[in-house]
């Protein structure tokens, strides 16, 4: 058993109700006690932002201060709450904003990112993400200018204006707050400020001709990024410090934050166990395919472009004469929107898996289908509605996306394509070496080369490369954001538990299309406590608390 420290401001208890998983997502029930919690969840996501001046968010060291010392009071409001006769799904609700209290007030004892780094300070997103919300931690107020239509309309050029004139002023309350000496987070972390430059460079350029009324703004928040990166590299000599969190708070973090029933040692054990297994049944699987033709990844951009719709219109029709899942009619088209264009090599590590097979990807690009969802499905409850902070949705999105290529795999999907089987579990040793390498940047074992090297070296056939720029862009984001590069297999894991335990529960009237949709019909929340919902396992992080 571990022992794990709790915070000042919060005494844990663990949680002695266990009732039925059939209650559906987000306390369906009518209770005037849970209506009050979807209320006060609206304040507290209120106040969890930080308050703007002139228009800037405030990470001063006063305002952070001020902010933490309020905290305690938030979490005596939640715990005031009754919760006698809630439902599980009902629980799960206090549960998550119980994690995402947790997850600020990890963010003023430890995380300090304001402080810490750099990267934190990037705002401008020309790409979209596949996930909820961004990966990682970032400053209020981003500009996510992938959304743009042109001509823009006259809201969203005062919106997007406001956003750039916002840039410089941030950037200048970052050079007083940022004094931590990590440094990887600080380096790498310049280097994402280096990238934003070039970014609005190329964003100017463009609006010469899309939006002239921008071009000014953009190019005066390029200059202060520009200048902001120059100081930062001038700072980094002066670092000398480790990045990564220590062993004692990153079990605590994924106890409390991430809700994940495990601690840094546990994920070092899976992980191993993971690439072990991925490694060798690639071993099996190249074997059994000795005779085969290799599998050539595609050439041209009429190759890719007869290619990848294909691929997903075959993914759409698996599904549906499967049964695996209910096939809405904004699924394909979502899928269709991002099979992009043709890119020549050399590959990064997703290219080299995605050009031999478009198909085996699209099985990942779950992430779409729960974007679709979110937006043309929104959750009836407020608290489920929007993206979860902290990332703490990504044992269920990202965990859900790994297992399900597995999955897929082992229901036939690639049975006319043997080689594409050897894809899957390349996939699973990539994500399993660089949760690795994560784990030991965290333990403060390696730096983010280190990190980065291991990882290249432990995924088959050299595909995720030192000399690309994929392999440390992962380790950056997994130091700043602690359980993010793990989630993937340890929510993979637990969704294949709660799979496998609603198996038995159902017995011979399960169905797979039947677990899909009451699955998908929960929300973007962790693992664990979709588990308990739908199986009334409670995961051993459940906790009830009691006030100070």
């Amino acid at each position: 058993m571990r022992s794990l420290a709790l915070s000042s401001f919060a005494i844990a208890l663990l949680a002695g109700a266990a009732c039925s998983g059939s209650d559906a997502g987000g306390g369906a029930a009518r209770n005037p006690r849970h209506a009050d919690l979807a209320a006060f969840f609206a304040e507290w996501r209120d106040f969890q932002k930080p308050r703007l001046v002139d228009g800037v968010p405030d990470y001063t060291p006063t305002a952070m201060a001020e902010q933490h010392a309020a905290l305690a009071d938030w979490r005596r409001r939640l715990v005031a709450f009754d919760t006698t006769g809630w439902t599980i799904a009902q629980q799960v609700d206090w549960q998550v904003i119980s994690a995402e209290m947790y997850g600020l007030d990890f963010d003023h004892r430890v995380l300090k990112p304001w402080a810490n780094n750099p990267g934190f300070y990037v705002t401008v997103f020309t790409e979209q993400s596949d996930q909820p919300a961004r990966e990682g931690p970032f400053a209020l107020g981003g500009l996510e200018l992938w959304t743009n239509t042109y001509p823009l309309s006259t809201a969203r050029t005062a919106e997007v204006q406001s956003g750039l004139r916002a840039i410089p002023k941030l950037l200048a309350q970052a050079r007083t707050n940022l004094t931590g000496n990590g440094k990887d987070i600080w380096t790498y972390g310049a280097k994402a400020i280096a990238r934003q430059g070039t970014e609005l460079a190329a964003v100017a350029t463009a609006w010469e001709k899309q939006a002239p009324a921008l071009v000014a703004d953009a190019r005066a928040a390029r200059a202060a990024t520009d200048s902001f990166a120059a100081w930062l590299q001038a700072q980094a000599p002066q670092k000398t410090g480790p990045s990564g969190i220590g062993v004692a708070n990153y079990d605590w973090y994924l106890s409390h934050v991430q809700l994940v029933p495990l601690t840094w040692q546990d994920e070092v054990t899976i992980m191993e166990r993971e690439l072990a297994r991925a490694a060798s049944s690639l071993r099996i699987e190249e074997e059994r395919n000795r005779a085969l033709p290799p599998q050539l990844p595609i050439a041209s951009a009429a190759e890719h472009q007869r290619r990848f719709p294909a691929a997903v219109r075959e993914y759409m029709s698996f599904l549906q004469s499967h049964r695996i899942l209910t096939v809405t009619p904004d699924l394909e088209p979502a899928l269709l929107a991002r099979v992009g264009t043709f890119r020549p090599a050399p590959f990064e590590f997703f290219t080299e898996v995605d050009y031999r097979d478009p198909e085996v990807m699209r099985t990942h690009g779950f992430h779409w289908f729960d974007l679709a969802n979110m937006a043309n499905r929104p959750h009836a409850n407020p608290v489920r509605r929007g993206p979860l902070l902290y990332n703490i949705f990504n044992t269920r999105t990202e965990g859900h996306a790994t297992g399900w290529e597995e999955l897929m795999m082992h229901a036939g999907m690639f049975d006319a394509r043997p080689r594409s089987r050897e894809l899957v579990w390349i996939l699973l040793a990539e994500r399993a070496a660089r949760a690795l390498g994560d784990l030991r940047m965290q333990s403060n074992e390696f730096t983010l080369e280190q990190a980065s090297q291991f990882a290249s070296d432990h995924t088959p056939r050299n595909w995720l490369k030192m000399s690309g720029g994929l392999v440390r862009a992962e380790q950056h984001l997994y130091l700043q954001q602690p359980g993010y590069g793990t989630s993937y297999v340890v929510g993979k894991i637990d969704v294949e538990r709660l799979l496998a335990e609603r198996a038995r529960q159902q017995g011979d009237a399960f169905t797979m299309q039947a677990f899909m949709d009451d699955f998908s019909s929960r929300g973007l929340i962790p693992a664990s406590l979709l588990r308990w919902e739908m199986t009334g396992t409670a995961p051993d992080v459940v906790r009830m608390l009691k006030a100070p």
